[in-house]
C-alpha cells in the first residue's frame, strides 16, 4: 500500500526529454544536453536540479557538475569544467533544466545524469556523451623507388583524430583516376603501385575522415626511368682515385720541402773541427814584405842593378788585392817599404 501511494505521487513530476540517450560531438565544439520536465500540483517541496558525471570506474565516487537549488544555480563544483558549463535556461523553473557544455575536450567522455527533485518526486535521466577528435596533422609521403618498372607505395596518415579513421586516395591530375595495379587499403592509408609507369605521375591527395571531421595531404609522384648506375658508379670511382692521387702529391711535396729545409739547417750549423782556418792575407803580404827586406840588406851596391829594375810594389794579387768593402787601413804604406842602401833609396 505505501509502495502504491509513493508511485502515485511520483506520477505529477516527468521527465519529457526521452530521445537522446547518445551524443557525439567533436573536440572544441559545443553540446546541448537535454533535460526538459513538467510538474504537478501534488509536488510540494522546493525543485532541485542536479547534473553529476557517472565515472566509468564503479569504484569511483560521482562527480557533481552543476546544481540549481533553492533558486540558486552552482557551478563550480568540478574544477575540469569551471567557466565552459551552464544551464541551457537561466531559470530551471520554466521546466528546462538542459546544460550547455563549451569548448568541449576528449576527457569529457563519460555517462552524464540529469536527476530533477521536487519532493516527494524524484525523476533522472542518463546520456552518454562522446568528444571526438577531428582528423588533423595529416601527411602524405612516398615509399619505393619512383622508377618505371618498380613497386612503391604512396602512404597517409593522421597524427590526431578520433578512431576509426578512413583514408583514401584520389588523382588530380591526368585521367583522375588511379593507376590499374593500384591497391587501396583504407584503414592504414596506404596505396600500392605494382610496376609503375611514366603514366603514373602527377599529384595524388589523400582524405583522413572520421565520424566528425575529415583533413586532407598531397603528395607529388614522378616517375622517371633508371639512371645509368654503372656509369655513376665508375665516375664515383674515378673521382676517388684522383682525389687520393692528389692527396698523395700533396703529401709527397710536403714531405720533400721539409727534407730540403731540415738538410739547409744541419749545412749551415755544421762546423769541421779538423779543418784549419784560412791564413791571414794580410799576414801573408807582410811577410812577403819582410822578406824582401831581409834579402836587401845583405846586398851590397854593386848586385842591386839587377834588383833594382824589379819593382817591390808588383806584389803577388792573391795577397794585396782587397775587396773595395774590407778597411784600407791594413794596406801597407808604401813608405814601410823603403830600404835606404847608402844613397840609392829603393821604394
Amino acid at each position: 500500500m505505501w509502495l502504491r501511494n509513493l508511485q502515485c505521487l511520483t506520477k505529477g513530476l516527468k521527465i519529457t526529454s526521452t530521445d537522446q540517450p547518445m551524443v557525439e560531438k567533436a573536440q572544441g565544439e559545443k553540446v546541448t544536453l537535454l533535460c526538459t520536465f513538467t510538474e504537478s500540483q501534488d509536488d510540494l517541496g522546493p525543485l532541485d536540479v542536479e547534473w553529476v558525471l557517472i565515472p566509468l570506474d564503479n569504484r569511483k565516487k560521482e562527480q557533481t557538475i552543476i546544481m540549481y537549488s533553492v533558486d540558486r544555480i552552482y557551478n563550480n563544483y568540478y574544477e575540469a569544467m569551471n567557466g565552459r558549463v551552464q544551464f541551457t535556461n537561466p531559470d530551471p523553473r520554466s521546466g528546462d533544466g538542459s546544460i550547455d557544455i563549451l569548448n568541449l575536450k576528449s576527457t569529457d567522455t563519460g555517462t552524464y545524469q540529469c536527476r530533477v527533485k521536487k519532493a516527494p518526486a524524484v525523476e533522472s535521466q542518463k546520456i552518454q556523451l562522446t568528444v571526438l577528435v577531428k582528423p588533423a596533422r595529416t601527411k602524405c609521403y612516398i615509399e619505393g623507388s619512383q622508377e618505371t618498372g618498380r613497386d612503391l607505395t604512396l602512404k597517409c596518415v593522421s597524427q590526431e583524430g578520433s578512431p576509426l579513421l578512413s583514408y583514401n586516395w584520389r588523382k588530380l591530375t591526368g585521367t583522375q583516376e588511379l593507376p590499374a595495379t593500384s591497391l587501396l587499403n583504407k584503414d592504414t592509408g596506404e596505396l600500392s603501385l605494382k610496376n609503375a609507369s611514366e603514366e603514373y605521375s602527377g599529384t595524388y591527395t589523400c582524405v583522413a575522415a572520421n565520424r566528425v571531421g575529415t583533413d586532407d595531404c598531397f603528395v607529388v609522384l614522378n616517375v622517371t626511368p633508371p639512371i645509368n648506375t654503372a656509369g655513376t658508379i665508375a665516375g664515383a670511382v674515378i673521382g676517388t682515385l684522383l682525389g687520393l692521387f692528389l692527396l698523395a702529391f700533396l703529401v709527397f711535396c710536403c714531405c720533400k720541402k721539409r727534407k730540403e729545409k731540415k738538410y739547409e739547417k744541419e749545412v749551415h750549423h755544421d762546423i769541421r773541427e779538423d779543418v784549419p782556418p784560412p791564413k791571414s792575407r794580410t799576414s801573408t803580404a807582410r811577410s812577403y814584405i819582410g822578406s824582401n827586406r831581409s834579402s836587401l840588406g845583405s846586398m851590397s851596391p854593386s848586385n842591386m842593378e839587377g834588383y833594382a829594375k824589379t819593382p817591390y810594389n808588383q806584389v803577388p794579387s792573391e795577397d794585396f788585392e782587397r775587396p773595395s768593402g774590407q778597411n784600407p787601413s791594413f794596406a801597407p804604406s808604401k813608405y814601410d817599404l823603403a830600404y835606404k842602401i847608402h844613397d840609392i833609396t829603393v821604394v
